[in-house]
């Protein structure tokens, strides 16, 4: 994998958290680490949570993320896609999630449903083909990068509750190789939940996108 440093930066009660990804060296003493149960509990508003750790934009964004998917779907119907969101069964079903998100370290295929439209120019649905993902471990939690395609999300995996992680990131396009900071551009913050949704299957949903689509789901599998 090409070497790259991905910093998520934000200041919150006086503490500047950053991180490395994906084949880099990991900051020390950056984040208190998490015990693997952290997943399994109540959601705390302290430090080296997703929340401390948000912008704005991207808490609405997870908030919201019931009435964005079922806009996004109600738009993709709308304009004759609802054959193809059926054929994708739990994938593209908001309520999907089963206990235990983990999603454990390793390599993943992975491959992207664009779901509803911004605007003209771009379809109400659009099913890519299989990329590469990975999931490194990061001072507790986890990181979550796409190695290949020309969007390419990457971030961290924050523990939520007992159905769901977050994923905060920011989106690497092109044949870029380094990846702006998190909340320095809004355009490429992301912001999702990270969902169990079978054996060995798990998604990404990104809720209101900056471009394009309403709603991106990343399906994850690990690789053969």
């Amino acid at each position: 994998m090409r070497g790259r440093t991905f910093l998520i930066s934000k200041l919150t009660m006086g503490l500047t958290m950053g991180l490395a990804l994906a084949g880099c060296q990991t900051a020390p003493n950056i984040l208190p680490p998490i015990p693997p149960s952290a997943a399994d509990t109540p959601p705390s508003e302290g430090a080296g949570t997703w929340r401390a750790t948000a912008t704005e934009q991207d808490r609405l964004r997870i908030r919201n993320w019931h009435s964005s998917w079922q806009a996004a779907l109600a738009d993709a119907r709308s304009k004759g896609f609802g054959a193809e969101i059926d054929r994708e069964g739990v994938l593209l079903q908001p309520a999907a999630a089963l206990p235990n998100p983990h999603l454990p370290p390793g390599d993943y295929r992975c491959r992207t449903v664009k779901v509803g439209t911004q605007g003209r120019g771009t379809l109400g649905y659009i099913a890519y083909g299989w990329f590469r993902c990975r999931v490194s471990p990061e001072q507790g939690i986890s990181s979550l990068v796409k190695l290949s395609g020309s969007q390419r999300p990457m971030g961290l995996i924050f523990p939520d509750n007992l159905k769901r992680q977050v994923f905060l990131g920011t989106l690497e396009l092109g044949d870029e190789t380094m990846p702006v900071n998190y909340g320095s551009d809004r355009m490429r913050d992301m912001a999702g939940l990270v969902e169990r949704i079978g054996d060995n299957r798990w998604r990404l949903a990104l809720p209101q996108p900056a471009y394009e689509s309403l709603l991106d789901v990343i399906e994850l599998v690990p690789a053969s």
